[in-house]
């Protein structure tokens, strides 16, 4: 899918009054939905996607997986979690992402989007449904399958009741 698809229908499904608040909707969720995923497959997730698009969820996955891999030091050992929120511990998928749920997922969105919380998850469910339209269907399963419930209920709801199976 083209970036100007994708935010055309970012900005029908959302509502939103112009394509700059749909820009900054598409691109404050990819960025804050890199941060929760492993790194290997946000990187998966932006080589399916435009390049301005794909640049920012690089961008942020490449930041966490490098504070994964500084936060696996002295705060874990003693008992304390890093300002990431993650481990730093390897996966399949590369460096784990942060784990935070859905009242976090909306914080940062709305910070990145200037916009409140109920807006930006209004704003992240269309951006989830554009992504699940764009990328190849068992990318959508993998990155339904490394979210949270409360998130993963984001994505349209025969992705989000296929990933609880």
């Amino acid at each position: 899918m083209r970036h100007d698809e994708m935010i055309g229908k970012v900005q029908a499904l959302a509502q939103l009054p112009d394509r700059g608040s749909a820009e900054r909707a598409a691109h404050a969720v990819v960025t804050t939905l890199s941060e929760r995923l492993p790194s290997g497959l946000a990187r998966h997730v932006a080589a399916q996607l435009p390049p301005d698009m794909a640049d920012a969820m690089r961008r942020a996955a490449d930041a966490e997986a490098m504070s994964g891999a500084r936060g696996s030091g002295a705060r874990e050992s003693r008992g304390q979690q890093s300002r990431a929120g993650g481990s730093g511990a390897r996966t399949a998928e590369g460096t784990a992402g942060e784990r935070f749920g859905l009242t976090v997922f909306a914080g940062r969105i709305a910070d990145r989007a200037g916009t409140d919380e109920d807006t930006a998850l209004r704003d992240a469910a269309a951006v989830m449904e554009v992504l699940d339209a764009a990328l190849a269907p068992e990318l959508t399963e993998r990155m339904a399958g490394a979210l949270p419930a409360d998130i993963r209920e984001l994505l349209p709801l025969e992705r989000a009741s296929e990933a609880d199976d």
